[in-house]
C-alpha cells in the first residue's frame, strides 16, 4: 500500500470512491461521481491548469463556484467533506496490503494509458507487485460455465505461457479465467487478474497470499475493494483486460450474451486494442465462429514456448483493424482471390494463371502466391498460421506441400520455412 497516497487520488476517491469500509455495511452515496462526470471535470480542470488535487488545496472554494454550471457546487462539496471516511478507508486497505492509484499518478499503467485513454479507469485499487501491469502478456478469457475438457485446454495454455515467461492477464472469475491463472501459477509463471468485484476477500485467501508475497501474482480492480458483484462492472473491466495484454484468446463465450461475448466483440468490433484469437479445436462452437466472421483469429496452437512466442512476435507486426476481408480466416470456404490480383505481392511473385482453372487449382495458386510474400524472411508455421489467420495445421499442411513441389525448403532449428533459389516464376 502506498503509505502516503498523493492529493490527486486523494480527491479523485472522495469524488468518486463509495469507501466502503465495513463489508456489506453502509450504502454508496447516491452523489458519486459517475465515470463520465469525473471525466468532464479532469477535463475542465486540465484546461484550466488546474488538477484534481487543487480542490483539496486554499482556493478549493473558488474553483468549485466556477465549475458550478459543469457540476452543482454543494454536491462537489459533500463529497469532498468525506475526509474522515477516507482515513478509516485507507487505515484498512493498509492492515490488507491493498494499494490504491490514480490515474494522476506516475505509477499508474502505462498500458492503460496509451490504449484506453480517457476512458482508463480514474482509481485502480490493488495488491502485489505493480511492474507486473507493465509485462504486457496473454489475455485468456471464456465463460464461467466450461467443461472438463475446456478446463484442461485452458491449462495447458497457462502452462505454456508461464514456460514462455509470458504473463498471463485473465479476469479472476470461476471457470476459464481461474483455470487460467492457476495454472500459470503453478508452472510458476505470472499473473495478472482484473477483478469486477470483492478484491479484499480474494487477496486475504491463503492461496493468493503466497503469491502476492513472492511478485507472482498482482490482483487489480477499478472498485472498491469491498465492492460486491454488478453485471456492469464485469462487462466494463473486460476493456482493462484486453488493454493490460499483447495478444486475447477467447476459449468459449456464450453466443449473443454474457461478459466473454461483450468484451470480445467490444475490441472486434469499437476497440481494436490487441489481436484477438479463438480456440480452433475441441469441436465446433457456434459462438466462436460468430467472432470470427467479425475478425477473429484462429488460436494456432502452438505447442512449444518458440511456437507461442512467434504468435506473439507476429501478432505485434499486426496492427489490430477492424475485420476486413484480408485479415478474416482464410479458408475454402471464402471466394478465393485470383492470381494477378493479390493486394500488396509484387508482379514477380504472382503465379502464373491457367486460362480456365479449377476452383482447386485457383485456390492452391491463391494461398502458393499469398505463403511466398509472407516468407520476405524465413518463418516458422506457426508464424506463417497466424499470418494467414488459420491454424498451425493447416499451415503446415499447405507449407509441406509447397516443400512437395519444390518451392519452399526447410531449414534451421526450430525448424523454419525458406523460399528456394530459382523457384520462383520468371
Amino acid at each position: 500500500m502506498n503509505e502516503i497516497l498523493s492529493l490527486n487520488t486523494k480527491a479523485i476517491l472522495l469524488l468518486t470512491a463509495p469507501l466502503i469500509v465495513v463489508r456489506n455495511k453502509g450504502k454508496e452515496p447516491a452523489d458519486l461521481l459517475k465515470p463520465g462526470e469525473y471525466t468532464k471535470l479532469a477535463l475542465y480542470l486540465q484546461e484550466r491548469g488546474r488538477q484534481p488535487a487543487d480542490l483539496l488545496g486554499s482556493d478549493a472554494d473558488q474553483i468549485l463556484r466556477d465549475c458550478h454550471y459543469i457540476l452543482e457546487k454543494d454536491r462537489l462539496m459533500r463529497l469532498l467533506d468525506r475526509g474522515f471516511l477516507l482515513s478509516q478507508a485507507i487505515e484498512r486497505w493498509q492492515t490488507r496490503a491493498i494499494w490504491v492509484m490514480s490515474r494522476a499518478d506516475d505509477s499508474y499503467p502505462q498500458r492503460l494509458k496509451s490504449q484506453l485513454k480517457k476512458d482508463s479507469p480514474s482509481l485502480l485499487y490493488g495488491c502485489g507487485e505493480q511492474e507486473l501491469l507493465n509485462s504486457g502478456g496473454l489475455a485468456v478469457v471464456g465463460s464461467r460455465n466450461a467443461n472438463g475438457s475446456l478446463v484442461e485446454y485452458t491449462q495447458q495454455v497457462g502452462q505454456l505461457t508461464a514456460q514462455a515467461d509470458r504473463t498471463v492477464v485473465s479476469g479472476g472469475a470461476r471457470g476459464i479465467d481461474q483455470a487460467a491463472m492457476s495454472s500459470a501459477l503453478e508452472a510458476g509463471g505470472k499473473v495478472t487478474g482484473v477483478l469486477a468485484d470483492s478484491l479484499e476477500r480474494t487477496v486475504m485467501k491463503r492461496e493468493n497470499r503466497d503469491r502476492l508475497l513472492k511478485g507472482q501474482l498482482v490482483l487489480i480492480s477499478p472498485y472498491d475493494p469491498n465492492a460486491g458483484f454488478k453485471a456492469g462492472h464485469a462487462m466494463q473491466r473486460n476493456k482493462v483486460i484486453y488493454a493490460l495484454a499483447d495478444v486475447a484468446l477467447v476459449v468459449n463465450a456464450d453466443l449473443n450474451k454474457g461478459g466473454t461475448w461483450a468484451g470480445a466483440t467490444e475490441q472486434l468490433e469499437k476497440l481494436h486494442l490487441v489481436p484477438v484469437f479463438v480456440r480452433s479445436n475441441g469441436g465446433f462452437s457456434e459462438s466462436l465462429e460468430a467472432l470470427k466472421n467479425k475478425g477473429a483469429m484462429p488460436w494456432p496452437n502452438p505447442t512449444d514456448t518458440d511456437d507461442l512466442n512467434a504468435v506473439f512476435q507476429s501478432a505485434a507486426s499486426r496492427s489490430a483493424t477492424p475485420p476486413t476481408q484480408s485479415n478474416l480466416p482464410f479458408d475454402a470456404q471464402q471466394q478465393p482471390v485470383k492470381p494477378g490480383l493479390l493486394t500488396g505481392v509484387s508482379p514477380d511473385l504472382q503465379v502464373a494463371e491457367d486460362p480456365v482453372p479449377s476452383p482447386a487449382e485457383e485456390l492452391h495458386q491463391t494461398i502458393q502466391s499469398l505463403i511466398i510474400h509472407i516468407l520476405k524472411k524465413p518463418k516458422k508455421s506457426v508464424e506463417v498460421a497466424t499470418e494467414l489467420n488459420v491454424t498451425k495445421r493447416q499451415a503446415e499442411e499447405w507449407l509441406n506441400r509447397l516443400v512437395a513441389e519444390n518451392i519452399l525448403e526447410k531449414g534451421g532449428r526450430p525448424v523454419r520455412y525458406i523460399i528456394r533459389q530459382n523457384s520462383l516464376p520468371g
